[in-house]
């Protein structure tokens, strides 16, 4: 009996932990950053966040909230790097089960961006454009600078009763790996 529920449990989590290999990749393209009026505008897109157990989550009505994180960098030869500033937009996309509308939530707009399509709403969540107010002692003329970006999605919180069940389930966990683009002044 202990041996076939060992059995079932080695099976289990080998199964689970081959399972992120399986899935596609979560990664950041279409990279466009530019500099002016002493801003730095960051366009780019997320392609393979939406696997089918993360459209399923959204569809049932979890609240699914994404974090786009950009650092610039100034590059300094024979030492580290110096982080200038970093940037954070935080968008939720949540589904109102009732009324049959998507609504995306960004962190610093007032009113959330209504959808009545899924595919409206993907489109919102992975599209990113972004102005990052440079520092005024920025050096532009002779400095090499560049941007790290990463997107991840946050913990997803399940209610209690399936918290407790379902305690080893990440599903729908994802982080991008870092990407880097140069900024030219």
């Amino acid at each position: 009996m202990w041996k076939k529920i060992k059995t079932i449990f080695v099976l289990i989590t080998f199964l689970s932990s081959a399972y992120p290999l399986l899935a596609e990749e979560a990664k950041i393209t279409d990279v466009i950053v530019s500099a002016r009026n002493g801003e730095l505008l960051v366009v780019a897109k997320l392609q393979g966040c939406f696997t089918p157990k993360i459209e399923s989550a959204i569809l049932a009505g979890i609240p699914t909230t994404f974090t786009f994180t950009i650092d610039l960098y100034e590059e300094r030869p024979f030492w580290f790097d110096r982080r200038i500033q970093t940037t954070r937009v935080i968008k939720t996309l949540k589904y109102d089960l009732l009324k049959k509308i998507f609504y995306i939530y960004a962190e610093k707009a007032g009113d959330p961006i209504s959808f009545n399509d899924f595919d409206g709403a993907k489109r919102a969540m992975t599209e990113y454009n972004v102005s990052v107010p440079l520092p005024g002692a920025l050096k532009t003329n002779n400095g090499n600078y560049y941007v790290r970006m990463k997107a991840k999605l946050d913990k997803v919180k399940l209610p209690l009763k399936l918290e407790l069940i379902l305690f080893f389930v990440s599903l729908w966990d994802f982080e991008t790996a870092w990407y880097r683009h140069p900024v030219n002044f």
